[in-house]
């Protein structure tokens, strides 16, 4: 089965008529596929998405109810997650397109964690990583991806720790998954925990997902509320520099847009 875009259209509405929980999100427009049409209208969204976590103003308290990351499905994602998907859950210009900027970004030598990792990490083939371990839910997946040293299969749900020393890695990703985490802020934390002083997360985002799995908060809002979203959980975990995003998306409004949202852990390396 195939990840499925929301079929949800927010426009330039206040978010706090559709949850109190979610009246803390700046107003911002939704990604108009007919808009985006157009390549003047293209780059001006491309640029909104740039522009989300300049100067955000996020709340002083963590703002989030538990309901917030309540799912449709909540039985065990080990049971959904139990057949191999050896699928893209992105197209094929979405996924050159994070290959592209991975190769702007990792260095020959990081070590790096993959989480919510499966088959396939989108890593440039020529990357010489050093030791490049995944977390991922379905052993034959992460047994058939052959850019990782190693991996550990792990439902971070229900137990959202890493097993892993601090200062491990020198880069974390996760691809197109950070909606289903349904403990973010435990994640993140966890993340900030396992990348050495000065180590950099990379959350990759498109507007794909399993929609019975992807926490509520996430349908029921737009892609770039989703980038202030991924924002806040940085910002919250008290442990990173200022979030950023870049718009990779190859094709605006005629193939999978693509989100980059990064931050680099505090300290020097």
């Amino acid at each position: 089965m195939a990840k499925m875009r929301p079929n949800i259209v927010l426009s330039l509405i206040s978010l706090s008529a559709l949850s109190p929980a979610m009246g803390f999100l700046p107003v911002l427009p939704s990604m108009h596929q007919a808009a985006a049409s157009s390549s003047l209208a293209a780059l001006t969204m491309k640029e909104a998405a740039e522009r989300v976590l300049t100067n955000p103003k996020f709340p002083p308290e963590w703002p989030y109810s538990p309901s917030d990351f309540e799912r449709q499905d909540e039985s065990d994602d080990s049971i959904f997650y139990d057949s191999p998907r050896l699928v893209y859950h992105i197209d094929d210009y979405a996924v050159n397109a994070l290959t592209e900027y991975y190769s702007r970004n990792l260095q020959d030598g990081d070590d790096v964690l993959d989480i919510c990792s499966s088959w396939v990490s989108h890593y440039p083939k020529t990357w010489k990583g050093g030791n490049v371990v995944g977390l991922g839910m379905n052993e034959y997946e992460l047994s058939q991806n052959k850019q990782l040293s190693s991996y550990v299969v792990r439902d971070l749900n229900n137990e959202p720790t890493f097993p892993f020393e601090s200062d491990s890695f020198d880069k974390v990703t996760c691809v197109v998954s950070v909606d289903y985490l349904n403990q973010p802020k435990k994640i993140f934390d966890e993340i900030a925990r396992v990348l050495r002083p000065g180590g950099e997360c990379i959350i990759s985002m498109s507007n794909r997902c399993f929609p019975t799995k992807a926490f509520r908060i996430w349908l029921q809002t737009s892609d770039l509320e989703h980038i202030f979203i991924v924002g806040s959980f940085f910002h919250y975990s008290g442990q990173f520099e200022p979030a950023s995003c870049e718009d990779i998306s190859p094709n605006p409004g005629r193939s999978d847009p693509m989100y980059i949202v990064k931050a680099v852990k505090k300290g020097e390396m």
